[in-house]
This record gives C-alpha cells, sequence and structure tokens, in this order.
C-alpha cells in the first residue's frame, strides 16, 4: 500500500511541478497576484488544481 501511495505522491508533485513551469514560461502575461494564487490553489488541491489551472486559468 505504501507504494501507491508513493506513486500518488509523484503523480500529485509532478501536476505542481507543471503548473509552476507553465506559469513561469508560457503564461507570462499573468498577473504576479494571480500567477501566486494559482501556484498556492495548485499546491494546497493537488491534482484538481492543476485541473482547474488548465482548464480555467491558461490562456
Amino acid at each position: 500500500m505504501s507504494m501507491l501511495y508513493n506513486i500518488w505522491g509523484l503523480i500529485v508533485l509532478a501536476s505542481f511541478i507543471w503548473v509552476v513551469y507553465d506559469i513561469f514560461t508560457n503564461n507570462k502575461g499573468l498577473d504576479p497576484i494571480k500567477k501566486a494564487l494559482w501556484i498556492i490553489v495548485a499546491f494546497i488541491f493537488g491534482i484538481l488544481g492543476a485541473a482547474a489551472y488548465y482548464l480555467i486559468g491558461r490562456k
């Protein structure tokens, strides 16, 4: 069971890193406050935050 938690943790970490990378490379026109909010949302909500960013926050 712990291996499953490790894999899930890696997936959540990868989604958070993807959001941070995408915000700073592809979404440069976004306001700094919105960037910070999306990073916080992705950190707190994990994959759900990354999915919300992908559907709502990307331009």
